[in-house]
């Protein structure tokens, strides 16, 4: 196979298609993003419309993330062995679909289920992007697309919530919070016609083998821990969700036995082997599941605690995510120089962005407006921004170059499978808190101290991480 650098073609037709694949694969990577964080605002709205209860708000997120999550390396392995052109245009139908069924869902149950498939159609349209544009891009335009990566799509996080936050105040025809789902058939068919013009054809390799006993293991993993979760926070911590956590840990000790003895696992062993590696894996579950798990209980507190409007609640959480893209955006420029160093920054400012917080609200519970939480919403923003930007890129600062595609499909997975369980576990102790009678200033609070411990835990494993993030990843 040619590398990069000698595949791309000079002439300008070509220089515009490829920035034609490249806003197509943008386009993907957006409906990703956007459905990913939509739920964070419309969750209460959702809920009070269907009747599902305190275990859909947690569900909502979840499910798509959990599906995502357990078969996102699996998408790139498909994508290998059959062809990513084939498997972009069944990702893209396949999330298309399943987002005009959430849309039209009459009860949550169909509607938790239409967001599994999302999730798991993402899955497979997701990995298929990037490995497009590995193989055809010139190594220039490569450099100039992973640099518009993180701008638009922190742009398309931003999207998402202020999107709910305005269909559901505005209403459209009557249809309260299910245009945030219908307008994906908009977008996903206008992606689907841009991938059948524009994507190169391409057979895949037969050869390329797919750990569908590893992936099995996982997916009961991942289900077993998420609903012992929710079960247990919302009816009490009886038999089942005991038992449902224990079946996910013992589900866990098999896929990594699992890993050590398929031919092709899904995460290879020699990475775990890899300190850095490993380390900046927990390091990017733990900071990823308790930012995730922030970002759903302020939404709740907002909404519920402060009563604010969907639309508020969008723009309360609006300096967040301009924290979020500012951040990354320095990191860009900062990492190669700094490394590790801005993981350390951006978990100080995190844990001081989160004190603020906690002391705003332990002075004033729900007597507080949402501007007064804004310095300290765009400071955590800030902070979280910093670990988004460079927590992966440092983490495979000296893995062997055979092993990129793998390190970065895990580190991706991983990122997918702690939003999920982050949004579970966090908002779990926000409602448990706010059912023992002492109301939503004092879930609030509680939650952000887990946050809190979640965060400074983490500070001691980032010493064991590279102390810089990979060359041919530094923008």
């Amino acid at each position: 196979m040619a590398t990069p650098a000698t595949v791309g073609p000079p002439t300008t037709a070509s220089t515009r298609r490829m920035w034609s694949i490249l806003g197509l694969v943008l386009l993907a990577d957006a409906l990703d993003m956007i459905d990913a964080t939509v739920t964070n605002i419309a969750a209460p709205t959702i809920t009070a419309e269907l009747h599902g209860g305190e275990g859909l708000i947690k569900w909502l997120g979840s499910a798509y993330m959990l599906a995502m999550g357990v078969l996102l390396v699996v998408g790139g392995r498909l994508g290998d062995k059959y062809g990513q052109r084939r498997l972009f245009l069944i990702g893209m139908s396949g999330f298309t679909i399943a987002s005009a069924v959430a849309g039209l869902s009459p009860d949550p149950a169909l509607l938790i289920l239409a967001r599994g498939v999302q999730g798991a159609f993402g899955a497979l349209l997701i990995p298929q992007g990037m490995a497009i544009m590995t193989k055809t891009f010139s190594r220039d335009m490569l450099t100039k697309a992973f640099a518009l990566f993180g701008p638009l799509l922190g742009l398309a996080s931003v999207g998402g919530p202020i999107l709910a936050g305005f269909v559901i105040d505005a209403d459209i025809a009557g249809l309260s919070w299910r245009p945030i789902f219908l307008v994906n058939l908009l977008l996903g068919g206008l992606g689907l016609v841009l991938a059948v013009r524009l994507l190169p054809h391409d057979d895949g390799d037969a050869s390329t083998g797919v750990d569908g006993v590893g992936s099995g293991l996982l997916a009961a993993t991942m289900f077993g821990l998420l609903l012992g979760l929710v079960e247990g926070s919302s009816n009490g911590w009886t038999a089942i969700p005991i038992l449902s956590i224990a079946a996910g840990l013992a589900f866990f000790a098999a896929f990594a036995r699992r890993q050590s003895t398929a031919t092709d696992p899904l995460l290879k062993p020699s990475l775990l082997r890899n300190r850095g590696f490993s380390s900046g894996l927990l390091v990017g579950l733990i900071v990823f599941a308790a930012t995730t798990g922030l970002v759903y209980v302020l939404s709740l507190f907002m909404q519920q605690g402060l009563h604010a409007s969907a639309r508020d609640t969008s723009l309360g959480l609006l300096p967040m995510t301009v924290g979020i893209i500012v951040a990354a955006g320095a990191c860009m420029a900062l990492i190669k120089k700094l490394g590790r160093t801005l993981i350390f920054l951006g978990l100080a400012v995190i844990l001081i962005g989160c004190g603020w917080l906690l002391v705003l609200v332990t002075a004033s519970g729900t007597g507080l407006s949402l501007w007064a939480l804004a310095p300290a919403v765009f400071l955590t923003g800030l902070g979280m921004g910093a670990c988004y930007g460079t927590i992966f890129d440092v983490a495979i600062g000296d893995i062997d170059p055979d092993e990129a595609g793998s390190a970065s499909g895990s580190l991706s997975a991983i990122q997918q499978l702690a939003a999920g369980i982050g949004s579970a576990a966090v908002t779990s102790v926000f409602f448990q808190s706010a059912g023992s009678g002492s109301g939503f200033g004092h879930a609030m609070t509680t939650s952000l101290i887990v946050v809190i411990a979640l965060t400074a835990i983490t500070v001691p494993a980032v010493m064991l991480m590279p102390r810089r993030a990979a060359e041919e990843l530094q923008h």
